[in-house]
């Protein structure tokens, strides 16, 4: 073993036992978070509005403080973006990371600081890193580098603005040249296609053991290597490779793609859940398809179920809930706009269940994202399919036409009949969710597939700035966007 593995090894079983003990211990662990939430907010501008000074409870928390949105907490946040110090973090933050929109704003921003930098996501990462270790312990992944495929960020007077990834690469470039590929100047670089050859150019001949970011880019990446080296699969060009630790977006309908990148076993793959307003949980348990939540990153939870809103120690195995965070990047009782399902309760364990606005529900069948990926996977699996991006939208009803949904998907791999693939798929949509089977035999024709070309949503994923597809969409905005390139 090296003497790198086995520095990190020892920090690692120190980090271990503290994984440990919120497992044992939640309610404890979580009422610390809001103790030390309200201790550093209290002399904030929104500490003062709502009088946290005097809060000593969850209780009294809740009763003191209303839930945010985007838009309700929005001028908080542009009070910080102008330079205001201690409105609702303590002193200056002066990153950003910026996402998808809400419907009056194209992008939201939400602030990154100091703190949240260190003890929540970066912290994470390290927890995946503890919890591969503890499960491989012959596992040489840290005596190579690990690819990191981040996005892009700007400077926007004194802030730092752009994709979470590269705010954290930019932020902690200790790990660069020693535990990460490719150099922080070649990450960042805004346009994909250029920051892909260039990290071909860099990373082919580095000794890379594992890669990380969201699936769909780093697929199009993979192939990209394979194209620069000549080489058939990923093997050939890092024999040592063995872990990819993901997030993002469900990685099961891009498993098989993966595997065929990386054939012949030894390959080893995690789900992470990090969003832009913090790492929130991690799959600890390789025979599981849910995470770990984890409850010591600074980040304090509550859950909402319709209009009840509950603390940790509230929520109820196999119901979804609204997510909402007070968390050390300034966000008070903030609902992110993600659903999660709880899988059990000792330890708590979540399954992402889509997004709270990510829903196609038009003619009362009220399809989520689980559904949807869970059907495609079983049709993939039936037709020896493999599909790489999609997104739902519905089709209107007529005078004399019924309403649909219209699949618009991208191969990785074409079904040997795709008159099958639609078939299976509505089996399996209609075994996923009752309502949508009821509707199916009133308002609801089968779905419709559309297929595009490769490297179609990556295109549009460019032209919009995004880094994800969403997947189900109440109207027809998205599938325009998409169908639209092909004209």
């Amino acid at each position: 073993m090296s003497l790198r593995s086995s520095i990190l090894k020892a920090w690692f079983a120190q980090r271990l036992r503290s994984i440990d003990r919120f497992r044992r211990h939640p309610a404890e662990v979580q009422e610390r978070m809001l103790r030390e939430r309200l201790r550093q907010g209290a002399a904030t501008a929104f500490g003062v509005r709502y009088g946290l000074k005097g809060v000593r409870t969850a209780e009294e928390f809740r009763a003191a403080v209303p839930v945010f949105d985007y838009e309700s907490f929005k001028p908080y946040v542009e009070r910080m973006r102008a330079g205001e110090r201690d409105v609702a973090a303590p002193g200056r933050v002066t990153l950003y990371a910026r996402s998808s929109g809400t419907t009056s704003d194209r992008s939201k921003y939400i602030p990154v600081t100091h703190e949240s930098v260190w003890r929540n996501h970066t912290l994470g990462m390290r927890d995946v890193a503890a919890l591969y270790a503890e499960r491989h312990p012959q596992t040489r992944v840290f005596e190579g580098k690990t690819l990191t495929l981040g996005g892009s960020c700007t400077r926007e007077g004194a802030n730092l603005v752009g994709d979470l990834s590269a705010l954290l690469i930019c932020r902690t470039r200790l790990f660069g040249g020693w535990f990460r590929a490719p150099r922080t100047a070649t990450a960042i670089i805004p346009d994909f296609w250029r920051k892909a050859d260039a990290i071909c150019r860099e990373c082919a001949g580095e000794p890379v053991t594992a890669f990380a970011g969201v699936p769909s880019w780093n697929l199009a990446l993979m192939r990209r290597v394979l194209e620069y080296t000549g080489r058939s699969d990923l093997r050939e060009v890092w024999p040592r490779l063995e872990f990819f630790a993901h997030g993002g977006v469900e990685f099961a309908p891009y498993r098989r793609s993966f595997e065929e990148l990386i054939p012949g076993g030894g390959m080893h793959y995690m789900n992470t859940y990090n969003a832009s307003e913090g790492f929130f949980a991690l799959a600890d348990d390789p025979v599981r398809d849910d995470m770990l939540l984890m409850l010591d990153y600074g980040t304090y939870y509550e859950f909402r179920d319709g209009e009840r809103i509950v603390p940790l120690e509230g929520v109820e195995r196999g119901r979804a809930y609204a997510m909402l965070v007070t968390s050390n990047n300034g966000l008070w009782r903030y609902e992110i706009g993600d659903r999660v399902e709880f899988t059990a309760t000792d330890p708590y364990r979540i399954r992402f269940a889509g997004r709270t606005k990510q829903y196609i529900n038009v003619f009362g069948e009220e399809l989520i994202v689980d559904n949807a990926d869970r059907a495609l996977v079983e049709a993939c699996r039936r037709t020896g399919a493999s599909v790489s991006e999609y997104t739902v939208a519905p089709c209107y009803m007529s005078l004399r036409e019924r309403g649909a949904h219209e699949w618009i998907v991208e191969f990785d791999r074409e079904p040997d009949d795709r008159e099958r693939f639609a078939e299976e798929l509505d089996r399996a949509l209609r075994a996923a969710n009752s309502d949508y089977d009821a509707k199916r035999l009133t308002t609801l024709e089968r779905q419709r597939v559309t297929v595009v070309p490769a490297g179609h949503f990556l295109a549009w994923m460019r032209a919009q700035g995004k880094n994800k597809v969403p997947r189900l969409v109440n109207d027809r905005r998205v599938a325009e966007q998409v169908l639209a390139l092909r004209r």
